[in-house]
């Protein structure tokens, strides 16, 4: 803030009233007073004044300067915080599309599985119907009991043999689906487990 200027004005004339004439004193003309004239006093600022202003303007600048610096820091905290919120969102929307892919690629696995199952129990039951029809024929050419016997109980016996065999295969390939399937799955929860158990 600059310093008060000095004034320089220009004397001022007050002029005094004219007075009527008086005639009861016997003066027929108007009185005239002389015309006074006031000079201005000049006006130095005071030393504590300017030392005050001077003062003042470096309260505000220095307060400004501080307003300004806290409103940068703000708008880089703003900032920063806004951008690691993107990039948190981003992580979840790309988590949760790989947490999709997982279970479509477990459920394909699955499925492939349940069709080979499926096509396994087929070819058994395949099997056992051909062997049970070739055992009929057999009987119908049997010549004696004891054959027949001999026959039925080989045949049990195989056909158990078979069975707790193919049971076997299948309780296998069954853990080996469950297990591949599972995969895809297990690998999500690990990534996430490792990603966000960090954070936690």
């Amino acid at each position: 803030m600059a310093p008060p200027k000095k004034t320089t004005e220009t004397p001022k004339k007050i002029e005094a009233p004219v007075l009527p004439p008086d005639t009861a004193a016997g003066i027929t003309s108007p009185i005239s007073v002389p015309t006074l004239v006031v000079a201005p006093t000049p006006v130095e600022p005071d030393a504590a004044f300017n030392d005050g202003a001077v003062e003042a303007e470096s309260v505000a600048k220095a307060g400004l300067s501080t307003v300004a610096n806290n409103i940068h820091k703000t708008q880089t905290e703003i900032k920063t915080t806004m951008d690691k919120a993107m990039k948190t969102a981003e992580e979840f929307v790309s988590f949760g599309h790989g947490n999709i892919e997982a279970i479509m690629k477990s459920g394909q696995i699955w499925m492939t599985g349940l069709q080979d199952l499926s096509k396994s129990f087929a070819a058994t039951a395949q099997a056992q119907m051909e062997e049970t029809v070739s055992t009929m024929k057999t009987f119908a050419g049997l010549r004696s009991i004891k054959e027949a016997v001999d026959l039925q109980t080989s045949f049990a016996r195989t056909s158990f043999e078979k069975a707790l065999s193919e049971t076997g295969k299948i309780t296998e390939h069954s853990m080996k689906l469950a297990e591949q399937a599972m995969a895809p799955i297990t690998a999500r929860v690990t990534f996430a487990v490792e990603k966000f158990g960090k954070a936690v």
